[in-house]
């Protein structure tokens, strides 16, 4: 017992761990599959099984952060790129920007950012205005979800092809995920992770609290902005090819903190690799329980996720006592 409680306490060994669950589990997502079809054939490997990977990787790493930082940003431990309404402002996004032409590529991904961006602003906008509590800002990302949602809904009733796209992407998923698709998107996260990496320090003084923050010679409003723009962004990347994912930004940096504690460092780096770890593995999952059909990963994240979030209102483990 000893030595399983010094491991836990060991944030090194913690992070190699994750390392090692995340090779693992890249190596068989790209060695096994429904088909049967072992290592040696080079095709199905280079242009469905390791984009699928490292769609995984790259979306289960910039959903985690995005969630790390917004809870860090909001001081609300519930806060996530699926329940404030991120996830849904890039979905809207992608479908207004897929009516419009942009189907793929960069301009794809962008339209997906934009769309993040859109829905958080407005959230911490009417927060601020009305000086909301913490769980008050919870309760008004739930409605901006609910709107963006239903303005989605409207466009693909009113055009075919962004319904038959909406489809698939309300789920959530990689099975028909491609390089034109991922590669921008990979840019974009990869880009993101740099600054907010450069950026650690300032994050560990919002947490103090925004009078402290500003006793230290901190500009609050704009260092939050440029968070709220990071966390948009690598959220917004990652919906724009593995579709609504829900949850994972919220159950991975609850996770970290728990094991590794709410230094941002550690925090940060932590929940790129479980988040990359926990999705490569439920996608692989997700493919092989029940082959030669495959169950979409996004359902695992709700199944997995609904009872965390559950369990964190339950405990009131939200926010302060005093929200």
């Amino acid at each position: 017992m000893k030595g399983l409680k010094k491991f836990f306490l060991n944030k090194k060994l913690i992070l190699l761990f994750g390392i090692l669950v995340l090779a693992s589990a890249a190596f068989l997502s790209i060695c096994v599959g429904p088909s049967g079809i072992g290592f040696a054939d080079k095709t199905i490997i280079r242009y469905v099984r390791l984009p699928r990977t490292l769609a995984c990787i790259f979306a289960g790493a910039g959903l985690s952060v995005s969630g790390a930082i917004l809870q860090r940003v909001l001081a609300n431990k519930l806060a996530s790129p699926g329940i404030i309404g991120v996830n849904a402002g890039a979905g809207f996004g992608i479908t207004v920007g897929y009516v419009l032409g942009a189907a793929s590529g960069i301009l794809y991904s962008v339209s997906a950012f934009a769309g993040a961006v859109l829905a958080v602003f407005a959230i911490t906008l009417a927060a601020y205005k009305a000086r909301a509590a913490k769980t008050t800002v919870i309760l008004g990302g739930v409605a901006v979800n609910a709107i963006l949602n239903a303005a989605t809904e409207a466009i693909t009733v009113l055009n075919n092809d962004a319904r038959i796209m909406n489809a698939d992407f309300r789920v959530g998923g990689f099975s028909a995920v491609s390089y034109v698709r991922l590669v921008p998107a990979a840019v974009m996260i990869l880009v993101a992770l740099a600054v907010v990496f450069t950026l650690l320090n300032d994050l560990d003084v919002i947490s103090m609290g925004d009078e402290t923050a500003r006793g230290l010679g901190m500009n609050v409003r704009r260092t939050k902005n440029i968070f709220l723009v990071l966390a948009s962004l690598l959220a917004g990347a990652s919906v724009s090819f593995a579709g609504l994912l829900g949850f994972i930004g919220l159950i991975i940096p609850h996770f970290v903190r728990r094991v590794c504690g709410g230094n941002g460092k550690t925090l940060i780096t932590a929940s790129a690799i479980f988040g990359a770890a926990f999705l490569t593995v439920s996608d692989l999952a997700a493919r092989v329980i029940f082959a030669p059909f495959e169950l979409p990963v996004g359902i695992i994240m709700a199944a997995v996720g609904g009872p965390v979030f559950i369990a964190l209102l339950i405990h009131k483990k939200g926010g302060h006592a005093n929200d």
